[in-house]
C-alpha cells in the first residue's frame, strides 16, 4: 500500500520503517530537516534496537524515503499522523498545536478516498473534533484513530508483531472501509491471528491512556508497599513474588523501585485527569494524582539514602548507574535517573554518571554532572554509588572488582537488580527500596 506518516520523531519514525519493513510503499515527513537527513541516510536520530537495521534493509530499496516537503502525502493513499502530544508547559494537559498543525497541512493535499490514521496519544474527544474538521475540508476522506502500544526498548516488534490492534472508526459504510484498510497495513498481524477490536472514537482514545494509567497504577502500588516494607522490616521483593502468583494480579509491573518516566506514563496520567477535570470527571481519576506523588517520592528517596549513608551530600562523590529512563533507550524524558543525579548535583555532591546510550542527550540537560563512559569509571573513588538505570552492564557488575575501585563500599539500588547477598559478602553497605 502507499503510506505517509507525518511526524518522524520516535514514533513515526519507528512506524514508518516497520511499514516498510512489512513490504508498503512510504514516505516519513517531517519539518525537522536534520532528523530528514539523518532518516534519509539510514541513521535513526535517536536509539531504538532494531530501528537502524530496519532503516537500512528500507531505504535503499525505495520503499522508504523521507522528505519535509509535506506535498509528497498526495502520492499516498493512507495517511498515518504520528506527532507528539508533549505535556504543556503551564499545566498537565496535552499540547494539541502539533497535531493540529499536522492535521492543517495534511488536508491541503488529500484527495477524495484517502483514509487518515491519528496514531498519537490524544485527550478524548479529539478525534471527533478533528473528524468534523476533516469533513468540513474533504468530506470523501475518513478518519481513524489506531493508538500505539509501543515499548522503548521493543518498538520495532511491537509495531510489526503488536499484541492487540484496536481501530476507532465513525459507523457505517465509510467506518467499515476504513477497518478494511486497515486490515491491509496490518495484513501479517491479521493473518497471524492478532486480536482486532474495531470500536468508536471515544473508545479508541481512552485505550491508550486507560493502559498505561492502569500501568503506571501498578508501578505505584507496588512504590507504596516498598514504603511500608521499610519501616516494618518486610521484603517488598518477596512480597510482590507472593502477591504475584495470583493469576488476578499478575508479576509483571510490580518491580518496587524509582518508579516509572520517559514520554508516556507521566504525562499521559496528567494529561488523562486533565481531560477528566475538563469533562466534569474529574474524581473518577482523583487517584492517578497519587500515583503520580507515589512515583516522584521515590527519587526523592533515593537521594535521602545516598545522605544517610554518606552523612551529607556537600563533596561527596557518587558515581551514577544509569542515566535514561529505562534501559535499551536513550531516553531522558521524565528520566528519574536523570532527575536523580540532577538532584543529588544540585545538593552539593560531585556526580559521575554513565549510562550506555543517554551520554550525549544528557550533557545538554545537565551541565552540573560529570560523565564517564564506563561504569567503572563512573565509580571510581566514589563514596556512594547509586544503581538507577538496570542495564545489563551494570547489574552485572562484579561486587568484588567494583569494590576495589570505590572509596567506600556503599551502594543504593535504586532498581532492586541487585543480588543483596553478593553485594554484602563483597563487603558492601547494601541499600535497596523496600527490602
Amino acid at each position: 500500500m502507499r503510506i505517509s506518516v507525518i511526524g518522524c520523531g520516535y514514533l513515526g519514525a519507528v512506524h514508518a520503517a516497520s511499514m516498510a519493513h512489512l513490504g508498503h510503499d512510504v514516505v516519513g515527513i517531517d519539518v525537522d530537516e536534520a532528523k530528514i537527513a539523518l532518516l534519509s541516510a539510514g541513521r535513526p536520530p535517536f536509539f531504538e534496537p532494531g530501528l537502524p537495521e530496519v532503516l537500512e534493509s528500507a531505504t535503499p530499496s525505495g520503499r522508504l524515503r523521507f522528505t519535509t516537503d509535506f506535498s509528497a502525502v498526495s502520492e499516498s493513499d493512507v495517511h498515518f499522523v504520528a506527532v507528539g502530544t508533549p505535556q504543556v508547559a503551564d499545566g498537565d494537559a496535552a499540547d494539541m498545536r502539533f497535531v493540529d498543525a499536522a492535521f492543517a497541512s495534511l488536508l491541503e493535499h488529500v484527495k477524495p478516498g484517502d483514509l487518515i490514521v491519528g496514531k498519537s496519544t490524544v485527550p478524548v474527544g479529539t478525534a471527533a473534533r478533528l473528524a468534523d474538521l476533516v469533513a468540513s475540508v474533504q468530506p470523501e476522506v475518513t478518519l481513524a484513530w489506531n493508538p500505539e502500544f509501543l515499548r522503548e526498548g521493543f518498538a520495532v516488534s511491537d509495531t510489526v508483531n503488536p499484541d492487540r490492534l484496536v481501530y476507532g472508526v465513525p459507523e457505517g459504510e465509510s467506518g467499515e472501509r476504513a477497518a478494511r484498510l486497515l486490515n491491509e497495513v496490518y495484513e501479517s498481524a491479521v493473518a497471524a491471528g492478532t486480536p482486532v477490536i474495531v470500536t468508536d472514537y471515544a473508545t479508541s482514545e481512552l485505550v491508550k491512556v486507560s493502559a498505561n494509567a492502569f500501568l503506571a497504577t501498578k508501578i505505584s502500588f507496588i512504590n507504596a508497599m516498598a514504603e511500608i516494607a521499610e519501616v516494618t522490616g518486610a521484603d517488598v521483593t518477596k512480597l510482590a513474588d507472593a502477591i504475584g502468583h495470583d493469576a488476578r494480579i499478575g508479576r509483571r509491573f510490580l518491580n518496587a523501585g524509582v518508579g516509572f518516566g520517559g514520554g508516556c506514563l507521566p504525562k499521559d496520567i496528567r494529561a488523562f485527569s486533565a481531560r477528566a477535570r475538563e469533562l466534569g470527571k474529574g474524581e473518577a481519576v482523583r487517584f492517578l494524582d497519587e500515583v503520580d506523588k507515589i512515583n516522584l517520592r521515590r527519587r526523592t528517596r533515593v537521594v535521602e539514602l545516598v545522605r544517610e549513608e554518606a552523612g551529607g551530600l556537600a563533596g561527596v562523590r557518587v558515581g551514577v548507574l544509569g542515566l535514561a529512563f529505562k534501559p535499551h533507550s536513550d531516553d531522558l524524558r521524565d528520566s528519574p535517573a536523570l532527575d536523580i543525579a540532577m538532584r543529588l548535583a544540585d545538593a552539593g555532591a560531585i556526580v559521575t554518571a554513565s549510562d550506555p546510550q543517554a551520554i550525549e542527550n544528557a550533557r545538554h540537560r545537565a551541565p552540573q554532572l560529570l560523565f564517564a563512559e564506563t561504569a567503572e569509571d563512573a565509580v571510581r573513588g566514589a563514596d556512594v554509588v547509586v544503581l538507577i538505570t538496570e542495564w545489563p552492564e551494570f547489574t552485572g557488575l562484579d561486587p568484588v572488582a567494583v569494590g576495589d575501585l570505590v572509596a567506600h563500599r556503599t551502594i543504593i539500588d535504586g532498581r532492586n537488580a541487585l543480588d543483596p547477598a553478593a553485594w554484602r559478602a563483597a563487603g558492601w553497605t547494601y541499600r535497596g527500596l523496600g527490602r
